[in-house]
């Protein structure tokens, strides 16, 4: 099995810095008021897993979290 990485918006963290959408706007998208959302609860695609890296280490308020998941 190779690990593969989610990522998710604490909502509750989020403030609308929007840092994760300007350097992964493949990953990330923003609602009305702002606030950062995943664009989908699959897995990363691998080509994108060093920008979800990035983006949780910009993140100011730590409101990105990334889960490894088993591929089966």
């Amino acid at each position: 099995m190779n690990a593969r990485i989610t990522v998710r918006i604490v909502p509750e963290k989020c403030q609308g810095h929007a840092r994760c959408h300007a350097l992964a706007p493949e990953l990330f998208e923003l609602d009305e008021f702002g606030n950062a959302r995943a664009t989908s609860r699959t897995l990363v695609p691998r080509e994108l897993e060093d920008k979800a890296f990035t983006a949780q280490s910009n993140c100011p308020e730590g409101a990105i979290v990334i889960e490894d998941s088993a591929e089966t």
